[in-house]
């Protein structure tokens, strides 16, 4: 029979919230779930009407009938699993729908029954909550942790949709830790880190209070079990040997609040065990070193007397400075608002007090299932659901910027942080960010474009870096330019997953355009390398060939050229669909003038080549071992999703690359170009004082800027190398620059320096 659990008729004040479906669940089955007096029913009769309770236990049964005869790995009934789950559930005063997908929820993903089958017997609300929970079991991916990014992916995107398939699904995850010993070991510290990683920074950032933290505490122990065997120990018996201190502290502030003529009730508060090791772990602290393992929680009636009682508390016990937190003001981003306030206690003991109010409370406990607890319109419920909204909605908008599923549980798990910083925007308002954020992801949590054309930042009214981490109560305001551009090295500083993702999105988006563009001109240039002009290529061509490689339309082929992915010569034999003799022939011909450009044996320029502006951004790239300008004869090498690297004709990195003549272009520079590109020279000079500032100033009245610089260890000679990388228009600018540079009397050499970053380019350029 199905596993149940006999226990006396709940009290249905907002108070039982504080008694966990497990304390109700671990004691002995005896009775079916659908009985009278089972746990599920006497929890359902608490708050639904009978005819719903009706239809809870008709999904009991229909569930019954589509899991008999399998068991758990804990050897009872698998029923007992979705009861569980919904007692869990249940205990939050969860709607009708929402129980039902409980009982529900692994139907479609273990038995024959499919998602229409409970569409039609239960309706469709119900089926697509079982469908947001349910795994992605029957379709095949690449690997086990694609497969569980994807998992998260839809689970998370149904969630955005309705708020109720997380709460089914940590419920479910809650019972499966509970169950845990089941498992292998393997298994059992896969889940727990799973659920330490995603699922309870979620029920947290839902402010489900009492779920994190009994899922961080079960997750503790099946990481750790020797620590959270040993950790239990300590508390165990500090416990005792505090209870007769806490007892005289309880008794002072119930008797203060007496005496201000405050209503309210005052309880004893212990921190849960992981809470307490993270404070461990973190600060290097001892167990006797954390003093707030118990502190003392005051209900109040509203929110005036929460700061009427702060009042009189610090008339009790002197504050200690810096240890006071207003989450009332600003509350946390899951809702959640009390005042903290740390005092100085009888014996010297630090006591930390949190106030609150009843509504604070109940929102502090159930978070975003308070809306179905307690049915209140109150306005501290309404905000919480909006936020709530606008965190989901930031999901879907990371969801439409990520490309796969492991880059999109990447951005979610950046946001699930529970540390964070609140600063203020220049109108006033207050934006809650993870700690560690800087004014990027600030400029992204405003709006995208401002964003994506953030140039500048002023934090407190001073100019700052944009990589600048905010601090809290820090006013911040964003400059931005029209023409401004995200730059790939904001990946390597942001926080958020937004900013993340758009950063990305843009980057990638750019790319390929970039990519497409190049690609045509290298299919071009080898179709007229073949007698054969572009234009001549007709529609059924391209048609039959986007048919045979199996992908969406021309540009896709033209963007996996650009990238290097495809040859661009193998292409234009495909297109043509020449014969065996011609293609021969023609890449015959392409492969001489090649490797006599590569090896210096022609000096032929040839009638075909790709047009280099150094303004094609991100799929051309200029190697850092020879740092080619214009004027410099260069050649250009297709790179596996990197796309067109340009290198000199003598970089001396040349011939340790691929010498396979498909990945090898011609170029040319466009005589027309105006950006800045970058060199490397090498200086030798008198090692005196204001040496430096007199080449700078030198380079500088040149026209060109420096972009890097550096000097070799000094070991007492009279003279040292200085490595300098400048910014010059082309080749004539460059020379005289260096004719500037050998005027300085103390300098005795200068040369540009080719090779010395070989390590770099090859990186750019290797297979």
């Amino acid at each position: 029979m199905p596993r149940t659990a006999k226990h006396s008729q709940a009290d249905s004040s907002k108070a039982d919230l504080e008694k966990s479906a497990l304390a109700i669940l671990s004691q002995a089955p005896l009775l079916p779930a659908d009985s009278e007096d089972s746990a599920l029913s006497l929890l359902l009769k608490q708050y639904l009407k009978p005819q719903d309770v009706a239809l809870v236990r008709e999904a009991y049964r229909f569930a019954f009938a589509a899991h008999d005869g399998v068991v758990r790995k804990t050897g009872e009934p698998y029923i007992t699993h979705p009861v569980s789950v919904a007692c869990i559930l249940a205990d939050l005063h969860m709607d009708v729908p929402t129980i039902l997908a409980a009982l529900l929820h692994d139907v479609v993903e273990d038995t024959a029954i499919t998602a229409q089958e409970i569409k039609e017997k239960f309706g469709a609300q119900v089926a697509e909550l079982v469908d947001g929970v349910t795994k992605l079991d029957k379709i095949e991916f690449q690997s086990a942790s694609q497969a569980q990014a994807e998992n998260f992916r839809k689970m998370l995107l149904a969630m955005s949709q309705d708020v109720r398939v997380i709460l089914v699904k940590l419920a479910d995850r809650l019972h499966n830790m509970q169950t845990l010993t089941a498992m292998k070991p393997e298994s059992r510290k896969r889940i727990a880190k799973e659920t330490l990683e995603i699922y309870a920074p979620i029920a947290n950032r839902l402010g489900l209070n009492l779920i994190y933290q009994e899922l961080e505490d079960l997750s503790f122990k099946a990481l750790y079990p020797m620590r959270y065997r040993v950790l239990t120990q300590v508390i165990k018996a500090a416990r005792g040997n505090r209870k007769e201190v806490i007892s005289k502290i309880l008794e002072s502030i119930q008797n203060k609040l007496k005496e201000a003529g405050i209503e309210a009730e005052v309880t004893g508060r212990e921190k849960h065990l992981y809470s307490i090791y993270k404070k461990m772990a973190g600060k290097t602290n001892s167990f006797s070193q954390i003093y707030d393992i118990y502190g003392f929680r005051v209900v109040v009636k509203d929110l005036p007397t929460c700061y009427l009682t702060l009042g009189a508390l610090h008339g009790l016990f002197k504050p200690i400075p810096g240890k006071f937190k207003d989450y009332i003001a600003i509350p946390k981003a899951n809702g959640y608002q009390s005042l903290h306030t740390t005092l100085f206690g009888p014996f010297g003991t630090p006591i930390e007090v949190q106030i609150r109010s009843i509504d604070m409370h109940n929102v502090a406990n159930a978070g975003v299932a308070a809306h179905w607890l307690y049915k209140s319109s109150d306005a501290e419920l309404t905000a919480l659901q909006q936020q709530t909204h606008q965190w989901l909605q930031r999901l879907l908008e990371i969801q439409t910027e990520s490309v796969d599923s492991l880059e999109f549980l990447e951005h979610i798990k950046v946001d699930l942080f529970p540390d964070e910083v609140y600063v203020f925007t220049p109108k006033g308002n207050i934006l809650a960010l993870p700690r560690g954020s800087t004014a990027v992801d600030f400029a992204y949590a405003v709006h995208t474009d401002v964003g994506n054309s953030c140039v500048a930042v002023k934090i407190n009214q001073e100019l700052a870096p944009l990589r600048t981490e905010l601090k809290n109560g820090d006013h911040v305001e964003i400059i931005t330019a029209a023409l401004s551009k995200p730059n790939a090295a904001w990946l390597n500083y942001v926080k958020t997953g937004k900013a993340r993702s758009h950063i990305r999105h843009y980057l990638k988006t750019m790319q390929s355009e970039e990519s497409t563009h190049i690609g045509e001109r290298m299919l071009n240039q080898a179709l007229r390398a073949m007698h054969v002009e572009p234009s001549a290529v007709k529609e059924k061509q391209w048609d039959k060939l986007i048919r045979d490689y199996s992908v969406k339309n021309k540009q896709e082929i033209l963007t996996d050229i650009g990238l290097g992915k495809r040859q661009s010569v193998m292409v234009a034999h495909q297109l043509l669909a020449i014969d065996e003799k011609q293609s021969a022939d023609a890449t015959e011909g392409v492969v001489s003038k090649l490797f006599g450009r590569i090896f210096g044996k022609s000096n032929k320029k040839p009638l075909n080549t790709i047009t280099i502006r150094g303004s094609e951004g991100m799929s051309v790239q200029f190697a850092a071992c020879c740092r080619p300008i214009p004027g410099d004869p260069i050649l250009g090498f297709i790179n596996k999703d990197k796309g067109l690297i340009i290198h000199t004709h003598d970089c001396p990195a040349i011939r340790k690359f691929s010498l396979d003549p498909e990945k090898w272009l011609d170029v040319e520079w466009d005589s027309d170009s105006k950006r800045l590109f970058k060199v490397n020279l090498k200086l030798v000079a008198e090692n005196k004082p204001g040496m430096l500032a007199m080449i700078a100033a030198i380079i500088a009245e040149a026209g060109s800027n420096i972009d890097n610089v550096s000097m070799e260890e000094s070991d007492n000679s009279v003279y040292t190398g200085l490595n300098f990388t400048v910014q010059v228009r082309d080749r004539v600018h460059l020379a005289e620059l260096m004719r500037a540079l050998r005027k300085v009397p103390n300098v005795v050499r200068i040369n540009r320096a080719k090779g010395n970053s070989t390590a770099n380019g090859t990186q750019q350029v290797s297979q």
